[in-house]
């Protein structure tokens, strides 16, 4: 890795990940974290090279809190995975986290690989940071089974919380309801019972680890809020009539902390899945009513995340984390607070919050310069200019210049 120079980063507007800064900021760089920031253009001390960006807004590194790096971002791909050999595989690892810093984002957390490829994986300095929960948990032939984290009954669910411990994940994924993805799988049943989750929940925590799970029925969501979870993925509240979501569940959501992730973020303009199609014809979801639900659950109090679902299929390739951020804004929900999604509250649920997604004396030197001003055009967050990695300003062909 290059040793992180000292710089100075000046730009006449900024988002420190919580609010803007419409004097802008001066930030100082030094080994690799933040050793400062100053409202506007301030004066730099002596030894500290100068990067000034013009027209042009400094943020955070993004993070996206849900994809798939062994994906490979077109039809079909989870379903492709389990052919390839360890080196094909770790060649799509490396493109989609390739595409991430593109992107302009720096730390990314997978949900769910197969047999621990990313675990395993050396990271190499100029890749995001990578938050891993293994093969996500699941019931034998459920969704997402492919990827070899079968398990079912206490015995076996205690030992598959007990492997991910062991090796090294920084949080564990269960899969409680089925999956659009997954031949066979139906989204709207149960896959594990309370006493299921609530198990995993509490061996999790003698580990010192969160449990994220993947519930699109509103029987999951209910059921992982009951459970303990610290983070519920989709979130979607599906019923055979749609959406639903009762009266009382935001404040649920809030009172217990949980971070919900809504997995949005899509190609304009791109077919949707064949699985879309089906979860549309039986209940009658259209992406309407999501953003209804997600901005009223927001404006509730209910702590939402950023993440794409990244790379398993072409209308979810990496590296679109900005138009997850940009279709909250479309739902209604402030440029600032959904900024906030994909920087200091994604940290949070990442356990990152002392270190990522701020602008903060201390925390690590991850930024991000994009072309324009976000809050008179959120499309700004995808005209990326440069991208700073523990201090590195990535090269150009790294960050899609």
């Amino acid at each position: 890795m290059p040793y992180p120079e000292r710089v100075a980063h000046i730009a006449a507007l900024a988002f420190d990940g919580r609010r803007f800064r419409p004097e802008g900021a001066t930030v100082l760089v030094e080994a690799g974290s933040i050793l400062s920031v100053e409202p506007g253009q301030r004066p730099v001390p002596e030894g500290f090279a100068v990067r000034r960006h013009e027209d042009a807004t400094l943020l955070p590194g993004l993070i996206d809190t849900h994809v798939h790096l062994i994906a490979d971002g077109k039809d079909g791909a989870l379903g492709r995975d389990p052919g390839r050999s360890a080196e094909e595989r770790e060649q799509v690892v490396r493109e989609s986290l390739r595409a991430h810093v593109r992107a302009g984002v720096t730390t990314v957390r997978d949900l769910g690989d197969n047999r621990w490829s990313v675990l395993q994986r050396t990271a190499a300095w100029d890749e995001p940071t990578v938050i891993a929960s293994g093969p996500p948990i699941t019931t034998p032939g459920g969704h997402c089974a492919a990827m070899g984290g079968e398990a079912a009954g206490p015995e076996q669910l205690l030992a598959a919380v007990d492997e991910r411990a062991r090796r090294g994940a920084d949080l564990v994924k269960i899969v409680v309801s089925g999956g659009a993805m997954t031949p066979g799988s139906d989204l709207l049943s149960l896959q594990y019972s309370l006493e299921d989750v609530a198990l995993v929940v509490k061996r999790a925590a003698d580990h010192g680890l969160r449990v994220a799970t993947h519930a699109h029925s509103l029987d999951a969501v209910q059921l992982s809020i009951d459970a303990g979870v610290q983070n519920i993925e989709h979130c979607t509240c599906l019923t055979s009539h749609g959406v639903q979501t009762p009266p009382d569940l935001a404040a649920r959501l809030r009172d217990n902390g949980i971070h919900i992730g809504p997995t949005f973020g899509r190609i304009p303009g791109s077919r949707p899945s064949a699985q879309a199609l089906e979860v549309t014809r039986r209940t009658g979801l259209v992406p309407e009513h999501r953003f209804a639900q997600v901005e009223k659950l927001h404006r509730e109090g209910v702590l939402v995340i950023s993440g794409s679902d990244g790379g398993i299929h072409a209308a979810k390739p990496h590296g679109i984390v900005a138009l997850a951020v940009a279709e909250l804004v479309a739902a209604g929900i402030a440029t600032d607070d959904a900024l906030a999604t994909a920087t200091s509250v994604s940290a949070q649920a990442c356990g990152l919050e002392r270190t990522k997604g701020r602008l903060a004396a201390g925390a690590d030197a991850d930024l991000l310069v994009v072309q324009g001003d976000p809050r008179a055009d959120i499309a700004a967050l995808t005209r990326v200019l440069t991208v700073v990695k523990g201090g590195v300003e990535l090269s150009t062909d790294a960050a899609g210049r």
